[in-house]
């Protein structure tokens, strides 16, 4: 099997496709959503800061992308329904949807589990797992309505093996796996795929939040972890599902 780790795309790679990703203010999300659109597709840009989701699109349409359709949305906050109104919307602009990539997530705290703040937890979850399986689960339809859609989890190395002080982050990763693979196995009989990546050590808000000493130049740009996601969101990997697929060795 090819090493999707070193995947490169091929020009018009997402050519009228249409991919929604969530955490796009900054990031993997951001790179991963200026890269689709680079490669044609038509991104759908969900995140909460609106100012950066605007800069985002302005950026993307005069690289001579395809405009972006913008959502504000708070995963924290959110309440369940608002996700069913995101997929009407897309519903009546585009009909279909034929990738969705949940790039979202906070690290909240690294702190022993007999110390860790119960809110906190709550919040973790609530946005690393209640907040993708909402937005999955609101976005099958659409899904359903493509001839080859893709959806893609960002897991974690903490979320394949437990380490001290990670805490509700580590808990959510491996659930987020665990939600994969039932997806998968739900949809093994229809065109739609579902695989986990883990970045490993890139340089983004949460990982100096984690590692606040750590040189951030020793760690991969966002741009530089995108193969696996661009293979599982291209026609290439048409078949391929329940994964879990590492960018860095």
């Amino acid at each position: 099997m090819r090493r999707i780790d070193k995947y490169e795309a091929p020009d018009k790679l997402l050519d009228g496709r249409v991919i929604l990703i969530s955490g796009v203010t900054e990031g993997i999300g951001r790179a991963l959503a200026v890269k689709c659109a680079a490669l044609g597709a038509t991104t759908v840009l969900l995140g909460r800061n609106v100012p950066r989701l605007e800069n985002l699109h302005d950026e993307i349409t005069e690289a001579g992308g395809s405009r972006p359709g913008i959502f504000p949305f708070n995963l924290e906050t959110t309440e369940w329904t608002e996700y069913e109104k995101i997929t009407e919307v897309l519903s009546k602009e585009y009909g279909r949807l034929d990738g969705l990539v949940h790039c979202g997530g906070t690290l909240g705290e690294l702190s022993p589990i007999e110390h860790y703040d119960p809110y906190l937890w709550y919040r973790v979850l609530q946005v690393n797992l209640n907040a993708p399986f909402l937005l999955t689960r609101a976005s099958m339809p659409l899904l359903r309505k493509s001839k080859d859609s893709s959806v893609v989890f960002v897991s974690s190395t903490v979320g394949r093996k437990g380490r001290a002080h990670w805490g509700a982050y580590s808990v959510s990763k491996f659930a987020i796996e665990g939600l994969a693979q039932v997806l998968a196995d739900e949809t093994e009989n229809i065109p739609i795929r579902v695989n986990t990546v883990n970045p490993g050590a890139t340089s983004t808000n949460l990982r100096r939040a984690a590692f606040p000493a750590e040189d951030p130049g020793k760690s991969a740009r966002p741009d530089e972890v995108l193969a696996p996601f661009l293979y599982f969101l291209g026609p290439d990997s048409r078949g391929v599902s329940n994964l879990s697929v590492d960018c860095q060795p």
